[in-house]
């Protein structure tokens, strides 16, 4: 089963609280996204650092519910 759009913000904020998401679904079947999050606490750490933590959020969940999540991070 998919995931919400909705569903992918709540567990990234679970996670990174300050965080701004803007969520694309890129193929409109719910399975395939993009995902651009900003947020401080990705100061001073690398690229890889930062999808780590936001992708660790998501567990066992990343690749069976959430099929493909393309990731670009920010700092303000």
């Amino acid at each position: 089963m998919p995931m919400a759009a909705s569903e992918i913000e709540r567990t990234i904020l679970a996670t990174i609280p300050d965080a701004r998401i803007e969520i694309e679904d890129l193929a409109g079947d719910g399975d395939h996204y993009a995902c651009t999050v900003t947020s401080e606490a990705f100061r001073g750490l690398s690229r890889v650092r930062q999808h780590k933590l936001v992708y660790d959020a998501f567990g066992t969940r990343m690749g069976t519910e959430l099929h493909a999540m393309a990731l670009k991070t920010l700092t303000p």
